[in-house]
């Protein structure tokens, strides 16, 4: 099978009161207004010939994809953030807005690759602190990097338990539960119903989840090749290693997807699968059928263009929003 001939993969997103799908050219949000009504919201994907260049090439690609979808996440997370509670026509209107189309991508873009990027800071370097505390019980190279993982997976773990007790956040597990589900069913070429998509499994094996715990394995992996020894050496290896843990991770994760049909090998992925069983939870029908507004609508635009969204474009931005009520 060529490249040209191999089946089309999507990927998606959570959003609050929403789902998020993207494809090979566009990518689509759905979200569920205050008043039941459907709003879309729409992003093309930019083309970069640096960027795509970058995409063929292993380790690498994985960081692209990273950046990438930090900036068109952040931007579809703040459509839906700004109108989900909002009545229909309440809401500012995006020509009205003094911000420029520049300023507004870049902006956006930056808070979502910097939120990210502090985040993994702190997840790497604050594990090693910890470690560092029991030194007297647990000294040797081995033993502190056996020890930092173990906090590392503590600290991931207990944080996911602990937000997705609260209501809100619980939501957005739910609908990133109703994301998989679709794509479950989309993937096994079955009708997109209700009934179908709920008979699904709300995981993943491409999911960002796995994602993040690969990173804590694969990093505890490299570390074991580097000096952990003094704590400063120990410190900039962390920082120095978070591009090579990324992009390894990345690699990792297209591998256990790739081989999820094979009965031994399939299991590679299973740590990742368990770990969305606290990042996803189980949709109501509702929930569902956002997803499935959003992810037809991906499909309409992919193959008929932004026509499908029956919208009205904007001289000063390429963003396009559409308050279309589901039918």
């Amino acid at each position: 099978m060529t490249k040209d001939q191999q089946p089309q993969t999507y990927g998606g997103q959570a959003l609050v009161e929403g789902v998020m799908f993207g494809g090979k050219d566009h990518t689509v949000a759905a979200i569920r207004r205050k008043d039941n009504s459907i709003d879309y919201f729409h992003l093309p994907k930019k083309k970069s010939d640096l960027a795509m260049k970058l995409r063929k090439i292993p380790f690498l690609r994985g960081i692209v994809a990273l950046i990438e979808s930090a900036g068109v996440g952040s931007r579809h997370l703040t459509f839906s953030t700004d109108r989900f509670d909002v009545e229909p026509g309440e809401e500012k209107e995006q020509d009205e807005q003094e911000t420029s189309k520049l300023t507004m991508v870049i902006g956006v873009a930056a808070v979502g690759v910097l939120s990210f990027l502090f985040s993994k800071f702190v997840f790497t370097l604050v594990p090693v602190f910890l470690a560092v505390l029991f030194i007297s019980i647990a000294p040797g190279e081995t033993a502190q990097i056996l020890l930092e993982t173990f906090f590392k997976l503590t600290l991931l773990l207990g944080y996911l338990a602990l937000i997705s007790m609260t209501p809100f956040i619980r939501r957005v597990f739910q609908y990133h539960g109703a994301e998989h589900k679709v794509i479950n069913a989309y993937e096994r070429k079955l009708p997109l119903t209700v009934e179908n998509i709920q008979a699904q499994s709300r995981l993943h094996y491409r999911c960002g989840s796995s994602f993040i715990l690969f990173t804590v394995i694969v990093g505890m992996l490299i570390y074991f090749l580097v000096p952990a020894d003094p704590l400063w050496l120990r410190l900039v290896n962390r920082i120095l290693l978070i591009p090579v843990v990324l992009g390894v991770s990345f690699e990792v994760l297209q591998l256990t997807n790739a081989v999820r049909n094979i009965p031994v090998l399939k299991y590679l992925g299973y740590p990742g699968l368990w770990l969305q069983l606290l990042t996803t939870k189980e949709p109501t029908d509702d929930q569902v059928e956002v997803a499935i507004l959003s992810f037809e609508k991906l499909l309409e635009v992919e193959e008929f263009g932004v026509s499908a969204l029956e919208v009205k474009t904007k001289e000063k931005t390429n963003t396009i929003s559409s308050p279309l009520t589901a039918q």
